[in-house]
């Protein structure tokens, strides 16, 4: 399966599913472990799970066999790795707090390449 399938069901899952604030954040050439990130916002903790589980259970129907599931039930971010895509599904204050996007976003500080030039 190339990564843009899989990238393309994660995405229609998510949004069919009712998850909320879908980012996707492309890490190709910041991380060898994976292309791309997904993060998505549930309104609970079964939310989460759930969103997870239903990304899973459509790609095994595809045929491609997902690389772990870490968080459970009562979790408040439930991590799903296909390994190119990796998905965070979280609480909206579990994503306020670890900032995803604002650490795989930022290659660097203005004021940092002022100061390289």
């Amino acid at each position: 399966m190339q990564v843009e399938e899989l990238l393309e069901i994660v995405q229609e899952v998510l949004d069919e599913r009712k998850g909320q604030k879908i980012t996707t954040l492309d890490v190709r050439g910041k991380t060898s472990f994976t292309d791309y990130m997904v993060v998505v916002t549930g309104t609970s903790d079964r939310h989460i799970k759930s969103l997870c589980d239903y990304i899973a259970e459509k790609v095994k129907e595809k045929g491609y066999k997902p690389l772990g599931l870490e968080g459970d039930l009562g979790s408040d971010w439930v991590l799903l790795d296909l390994g190119d895509v990796i998905v965070h599904a979280m609480t909206a204050q579990a994503r306020e707090f670890y900032q995803l996007e604002k650490l795989w976003s930022i290659d660097r500080p203005k004021d940092i390449e002022q100061q390289a030039s």
